[in-house]
């Protein structure tokens, strides 16, 4: 949600992935520029455009899967709480939170949501996590988990080494002063120890 210039609904068409794609976004401005990006790229008659806030006026009848991409965990976890029906058996969940991961892996533990697979990439220098999830029971995570994901899903992905030495020193910074920072850095460590090099 918030398609901003539409290009991921436009590679979904033109890669063969989707037959049709419904691109929302909450400003009229980023709707502009989609809509001629789909007249550029001869797309229009297959991606429908809608101004509203989150998943607001789209159903389960609209289709099946939602991609969320571009913002923190927290608004992800106030779309989907708003709209109960992406627990509904089907809907395929495509999230990449650019911060509070922890938040979102907790809110999808918590409300009915099963994280499927996780993957690792790396955009602008920065290296972000993108989980798929749909209905289901749910795993239990350590605290270490649920900022980092399950190590036996991302563990084996070439970034994780990275990734994993950037969250131990975002927690060990804070770690001095907030006991909860430093029991992360020693699970982080324990991760790193059981993964070897």
């Amino acid at each position: 949600m918030g398609t901003d210039h539409a290009m991921v609904p436009v590679w979904l068409i033109q890669s063969g992935r989707c037959e049709r794609v419904l691109a929302a976004d909450i400003r009229s401005g980023p709707l502009e520029s989609a809509r001629a990006l789909l007249i550029k790229t001869g797309t229009a008659d297959r991606i429908r455009l809608m101004q509203t806030d989150g998943l607001a006026g789209i159903g389960p009848g609209d289709g099946d899967t939602v991609i969320l991409a571009g913002m923190g965990g927290e608004t992800m976890t106030d779309i989907l709480s708003a709209a109960p029906w992406t627990r509904e058996e089907g809907t395929l969940l495509i999230l990449e939170p650019q911060s509070k991961k922890a938040d979102l892996r907790r809110f999808l533990r918590d409300n009915g949501y099963a994280v499927q697979s996780e993957q690792l990439v790396r955009d602008a220098g920065r290296i972000y996590p993108v989980l798929t999830a749909r209905s289901g029971d749910s795993r239990a995570y350590t605290e270490a988990e649920l900022h980092l994901g399950l190590p036996e899903q991302v563990g084996s992905n070439p970034l994780f080494g990275e990734y994993l030495d950037i969250m131990r020193s975002q927690a060990q910074k804070a770690a001095p002063y907030d006991g909860a920072a430093a029991a992360l850095v020693r699970e982080y460590d324990e991760i790193k120890r059981r993964l070897g090099p």
